[in-house]
C-alpha cells in the first residue's frame, strides 16, 4: 500500500513547525533530553519567518518511510483529513507524556522500540536541525507511536484468532482515532493510554513479577543442570544425580542443608524438598523425581521471564472486564474460581480436556442447571468411542444405559441399528441419569458453539492427582453441588432440602439461573499470588510458539 496525503496536507505544515517549536518554551517539568531549549526555538522562529515552506513538495507517507515502519499508515490520512490537516503534537507536554509511555512499556512486556522510541528521542531532541519535511514525519509518527501503543494495551501484539483455529473470545475493539482526541483535549496522554491497560489482577500480578524475574535473569548465575538421561528417581533409591539435583534446589531456594557429592541416597529430606518445589510448579506432587520433575528444575530464570511475558500478552487478549459475578476457568492449572466483586468466594479443583481433546478459550453466561443429567454424546467421542465400541460388542449399549434416537426422534433398540452404516453417525446418542452417567448429579450450561459445560463426575478420586487433564473437553468440577448452590442463592425455594429431594427423585430437573454470571474459559501459566510468582505447566504447549511470534520481529 502506498498512502499518500492531498495537497491539503501541506497547509498546515507552516501553522505546524511553527507551533511545534514556540510550544518548547521553558517549562521545570520538561523531559530532558528529548526537547530544544529557548535560543535554538528563537532561531528556528526567526528561520520560519522567512522560508517558503509551502513551495517544497512533501512526498508522501507509505507503511514503510524513511527506514520507519508504520504500524497504522491506513489510519493517518483519515485521522488528519477531518482535522483538515491541523497539527495534533503542538503541546510540548503531549509529547512528553507519549514518550514517557513509551519509555515505561517495558514495565508490562512490550519493546519501546515497537513505537519508535529511537526515532522519536532523536527527533524530539534535535528539533531545531529538522527541516520542514522531518518536522512533519516527526509529527505522523507521534500518532503512529500512539496508536500501535494504546493498539497493543488494549488487545495485545498479537491476534489470537489468527494463531489457533478454535477462539471463543471476541477482541477487545477501540476506537483509536477517539481515544487520541480524547487525551487531547484532556491534556493528559498517560490517561488515554492508562485507560485501555488491562485492569485484572492477575494482570497487575505478572507486571510484579516481570520485574522480579528481570532482575533474577540479569543476575542470575549459570544454573545447575541436571541430566535429564535415567529412569525416575524413587524414594531411598541411588543415583549420581542427586547432588546436582539437590544444588539446583539450593539455586531455587528449596534445598539449605550440605550438599555432598558422595551423598547419592534420595532420602526423606530432599524428598520433602522435592515435593514443595512440584507444588509450586504444578507437576504431580508425588515425591518422584521423573522426567518432568528435571525438565522443570532445568528452565532458567530466563525461560521464566519469557513465559511471564507470554502470559502478559495472554491477559491483553482477555476480556476488560469479566463481569462483577463470573467464573473463571484456569485450564493450565486445574483450577475454578467463582468471583463476587473482585472478591474469590470459591475456588474448585477442575479436570479438562487431554492433549487431542483441549478444553477451548471462549466467554459465555451460565443459563441454566441440570440436575440429574443425562448425558448426549458429542459428535467427535460418538465417532471415535461409542460407534466402534457397539459395533464389536452387542451389550455396549445396554450396558453403559444408552439411548439411541434416529433423525426423526424416534428412539431404536441397539438391535434395529445397522451399525456398518454411515447413517449410524447421524443418530443421536444419550446416556441416561445414573451412577454410571460421566455426568455425575449435576451439570452447569452456558450454551455454546462447543458444546462445552461444567460437570459433576463419578470418579473423584481423580481429583486428588495434579496433572488433570484426562476429560473429552468439558470441566469437571470437584464440589460442583457447592457451586451449582452458589449459583442458586438468589432464588430461596431452591434449599438444601428440595435440592437432596430433586436427587433423590432422580429424575432430569432443569433450574434456570436468575442472576448474571459470566463464565471465562480462560489459558495461563504464570501468575502471582500472595507475593509469589506461580507457573503452571503448559499442558498445550502453547508458551513456545507465542514467544516466538512476540519476539519474530
Amino acid at each position: 500500500m502506498n498512502l499518500l496525503f492531498p495537497m491539503k496536507f501541506f497547509k498546515f505544515l507552516m501553522l505546524f513547525v511553527f507551533v511545534f517549536f514556540i510550544s518548547c518554551g521553558d517549562d521545570k517539568n520538561r523531559e530532558p533530553g528529548i526537547e530544544t531549549t529557548k535560543e535554538e526555538e528563537a532561531e528556528v522562529i526567526e528561520k520560519l519567518a522567512s522560508a517558503d515552506l509551502i513551495a517544497k513538495k512533501f512526498p508522501g507517507i507509505s507503511n514503510s518511510v524513511g527506514n520507519i515502519d508504520l504500524q497504522h499508515a491506513n489510519l493517518l490520512d483519515s485521522i488528519y483529513s477531518k482535522r483538515d490537516y491541523t497539527p495534533i503534537w503542538t503541546e510540548r507536554a503531549l509529547r512528553e507524556d507519549l514518550y514517557r509511555s513509551i519509555e515505561r512499556a517495558t514495565e508490562d512486556g512490550l519493546e519501546p522500540e515497537d513505537y519508535h522510541l529511537t526515532y522519536l528521542q532523536n527527533s524530539l531532541a534535535n528539533l531545531s536541525q529538522l527541516d520542514d519535511e522531518e518536522l512533519s514525519l516527526t509529527e505522523i509518527i507521534l500518532t503512529d507511536a500512539f496508536f500501535g501503543l494504546a493498539s497493543d494495551y488494549n488487545s495485545g501484539k498479537l491476534n489470537p484468532k489468527e494463531i489457533y483455529s478454535i477462539w471463543g473470545v471476541e477482541n477487545n475493539i477501540i476506537d483509536l482515532p477517539g481515544l487520541l482526541n480524547y487525551g487531547v483535549q484532556q491534556n493528559n496522554i498517560i490517561a488515554a493510554i492508562d485507560s485501555v491497560v488491562p485492569k485484572h489482577e492477575v494482570y497487575k500480578g505478572l507486571k510484579r513479577s516481570l520485574k522480579e524475574y528481570r532482575k533474577l535473569a540479569e543476575n542470575g548465575e549459570n544454573p545447575t543442570i541436571i541430566s535429564e538421561e535415567g529412569e525416575s528417581i524413587k524414594a531411598d533409591e541411588k543415583d549420581d544425580r542427586i547432588p546436582n539435583i539437590k544444588r539446583r534446589l539450593k539455586e531455587l531456594g528449596y534445598w539449605d542443608k550440605e550438599i555432598v557429592d558422595t551423598a547419592t541416597v534420595y532420602d526423606e529430606p530432599l524428598q520433602e524438598a522435592v515435593k514443595q518445589y512440584q507444588e509450586k510448579y504444578g507437576i504431580e506432587t508425588d515425591g518422584v523425581i521423573g522426567g518432568g520433575t528435571i525438565k522443570t528444575l532445568n528452565k532458567t530464570y530466563q525461560d521464566r521471564l519469557e513465559q511471564i511475558l507470554v502470559n502478559l500478552e495472554r491477559w491483553r487478549w482477555y476480556p476488560k472486564d469479566l463481569g462483577d459475578q463470573h467464573i473463571v476457568v484456569n485450564i493450565a492449572n486445574y483450577r475454578l474460581h467463582f468471583v463476587r466483586n473482585g472478591d474469590t468466594v470459591a475456588t474448585h479443583r477442575t479436570m479438562v480436556g487431554t492433549e487431542a481433546r483441549k478444553t477451548p478459550v471462549f466467554s459465555d453466561e451460565v443459563e441454566h442447571i441440570v440436575y440429574n443429567p443425562t448425558w448426549t454424546i458429542p459428535p467427535t467421542i460418538k465417532s471415535r468411542d461409542v460407534i466402534p465400541s457397539a459395533k464389536n460388542d452387542s451389550d455396549y449399549i445396554s450396558r453403559k444405559n444408552y439411548s439411541i434416537f434416529n433423525r426423526s426422534g424416534q428412539r431404536l433398540s441397539a438391535r434395529e441399528v445397522d451399525w456398518s452404516s454411515s447413517e449410524v453417525k447421524s443418530y443421536t446418542f444419550r446416556q441416561e441419569a445414573g451412577p454410571a452417567n460421566p455426568l455425575g448429579l449435576v451439570k452447569i450450561i452456558y450454551p455454546n458453539k462447543y458444546m462445552i459445560y461444567l460437570h459433576d463426575t463419578p470418579s473423584k478420586s481423580l481429583f486428588n492427582k495434579n496433572l488433570r487433564a484426562q476429560s473429552s473437553g468439558c470441566v469437571r468440577v470437584q464440589d460442583v453441588l457447592e457451586l451449582a448452590k452458589m449459583l442458586l442463592s438468589d432464588q430461596p425455594e431452591y434449599d438444601d432440602e428440595k435440592i437432596k429431594k430433586i436427587l433423590d427423585s432422580g429424575k432430569t430437573t432443569t433450574i434456570k439461573i436468575t442472576q448474571k454470571v459470566k463464565v471465562h474459559h480462560l489459558y495461563w501459566t504464570a501468575w502471582n499470588e500472595n507475593g509469589s510468582t506461580r507457573f503452571a505447566e503448559d499442558i498445550y504447549k502453547r508458551d513456545a510458539a507465542i514467544y516466538k511470534l512476540l519476539t519474530a520481529n
